[in-house]
């Protein structure tokens, strides 16, 4: 799930940063806020779903994430295709928030989904606010994560990390991206349109509501 498109440039500067409208940042987060009502919608319609299913369309998801790059420059065939990629992605976790549910109370759903917002939203004010940029350490994050990806995929077998410990690395690792996604915002893209960004922020709050969905519920289940 956790694809994330290349900037033209590691980190800008200069000139950008200041000289970059705040409509854009208004654009992205209107379309990543709408992406993810459409992902919330999908996720609760279709909860019974077998994770076999979920699998399925996260596959189709990702085919739709290429298509997102293929056709950045017709913004409203992209900002199709985001929607569509944002239903595939609310079926595939479906079955996982429905396990939620299902196990430790709705509670805990809605307890992770109002702080990844809550959370993310503070994390662009600190960004916007303060100038912090932290694009120059972008392959240190991005490295982090494809590690994070492997480790997993391992663990699925040797069972090595604990999914607490997991859940709390991801947090840190996506923490870190969706400041260094609203420091490029600000500085005016790098390159990506509006879409391709929309879908950055996306990706982070998905995967930062499915780690506090794991921490959240791994209290819930220990208590």
């Amino acid at each position: 799930m956790a694809y994330r498109f290349q900037p033209q440039s590691p980190y800008g500067g200069g000139t950008a940063a200041v000289a970059a409208p705040r409509s854009l940042l208004a654009q992205v987060l209107g379309i990543t806020a709408l992406g993810l009502c459409v992902t919330a919608i999908a996720a609760a319609m279709f909860q019974s779903l077998p994770f076999g299913i979920g699998l399925i369309a996260m596959l189709v998801g990702f085919g739709l994430l290429i298509a997102i790059n293929v056709t950045r420059r017709n913004e409203p065939l992209s900002l199709m295709l985001f929607y569509a990629f944002s239903f595939c992605e609310g079926v595939g976790i479906a079955p996982t928030v429905g396990h939620y549910l299902q196990t430790v109370g709705p509670d805990v759903v809605v307890n992770a989904a109002s702080t990844t917002g809550v959370g993310i939203l503070a994390l662009g004010l600190v960004v916007y606010a303060t100038g912090l940029d932290l694009r120059r350490f972008q392959g240190i994050f991005l490295l982090a994560l494809i590690g994070l990806v492997l480790a997993g995929v391992i663990s699925l077998f040797l069972h090595f990390i604990q999914p607490q410990v997991y859940a709390y690395i991801t947090l840190v690792i996506f923490t870190g991206l969706v400041l260094i996604d609203f420091a490029r915002i600000r500085a005016g893209g790098d390159g990506l349109t509006p879409v391709q960004m929309a879908v950055q922020i996306y990706l982070d709050a998905i995967n930062i509501f499915l780690a506090l969905l794991q921490i959240f519920g791994g209290r819930r289940s220990s208590d």
